[in-house]
C-alpha cells in the first residue's frame, strides 16, 4: 500500500525521473540505502523503487505509527519503527535483518535524520551513522545505493513552508530524480562500512543533483 500510494501521489507533486546503473538483477533480501533531505522525499524514492519493481521494508521513525490509520497501516505491511536514541532502537535492526532473511528489500536512511538547513536546494549526504554497517554485517546482504534529489523542492524549511511547498507543488511541477547504484558489499569493520555506503550513497546523489540541474 505503501509502495502504491507513493506512485500514486509522485507524478501529482511534479516530475519524477529515475535510472539505475546497468546491473541484470537486484538481488533479493538487499539493503536500499538512500539520503534523506527532505520529509517529502520518501514519496520520492518509494515512486522510483516501485518502477523498478521494488517494494522494500521501510525503516521509518517510529513517531509515524502514532498518526491514526498510517500506524496500523505501516504494521499491517511489516514496515520497521525507529526509536532513534532509546534501548529499543537495536529491535529495529533486528526486525530489518528478519525481513532481510526472509527475502525481503529493506529501505535505510544511512543519515538517520534530516539536515539542519532549511534551504529548497539539493545538498550532498551529511556523514551516516553505523545502523546500516551493522546492519548489512548481521545479514550479509548487498547494500544498492539510492540517490535523489529534488524533493526538497516540494518540502523545505520551516512547518509553515513546507506546508506550502506540498500545496504548491503540483502547480510549480518541480523535477525531482532517483539514481539507483550498483549493489556494493561492504567491509566488516563498521567504521569503514560506513565510509564506503556514505561514498556509494553520495556517488548516488551527485547523479541525481546533476539530473535536476544543480551542482553534483
Amino acid at each position: 500500500m505503501l509502495s502504491r500510494a507513493a506512485a500514486v501521489l509522485a507524478p501529482v507533486l511534479g516530475r519524477l525521473s529515475v535510472t539505475r546503473e546497468a546491473v541484470t538483477a537486484l538481488p533479493a533480501g538487499s539493503v536500499f540505502a538512500a539520503n534523506h533531505d527532505s520529509k517529502a522525499d520518501p514519496v520520492v524514492v518509494l515512486a522510483a523503487l516501485r518502477r523498478l519493481g521494488v517494494e522494500p521494508v521501510v525503516m521509518a521513525t517510529a513517531g509515524l505509527w502514532r498518526v491514526p490509520v498510517l500506524g496500523r497501516a505501516l504494521t499491517r505491511e511489516g514496515h520497521i519503527p525507529v526509536h532513534r536514541r532509546t534501548a529499543r532502537a537495536a529491535r529495529a535492526l533486528d526486525l530489518a535483518a528478519e525481513a532481510l532473511a526472509s527475502g525481503r528489500h529493506v529501505l535505510i536512511y544511512g543519515e538517520g535524520g534530516l539536515p539542519d538547513r532549511t534551504d529548497p536546494a539539493p545538498g550532498p549526504p551529511v556523514p551516516f551513522r553505523t545502523g546500516l554497517a551493522r546492519l548489512a554485517a548481521r545479514s550479509g546482504a548487498l547494500v544498492v545505493p539510492v540517490g535523489h534529489a529534488g524533493a526538497r523542492r516540494i518540502s523545505s524549511g520551516s512547518t509553515a513552508k513546507q506546508l506550502a511547498g506540498a500545496v504548491s507543488a503540483p502547480l510549480r511541477r518541480p523535477h525531482f530524480h532517483v539514481h539507483v547504484g550498483a549493489p556494493v558489499r561492504l567491509p566488516s569493520d563498521p567504521e569503514r562500512a560506513t565510509l564506503v555506503a556514505h561514498r556509494a550513497v553520495s556517488g548516488a546523489w551527485g547523479t541525481a543533483a546533476r539530473a535536476v540541474g544543480a551542482p553534483g
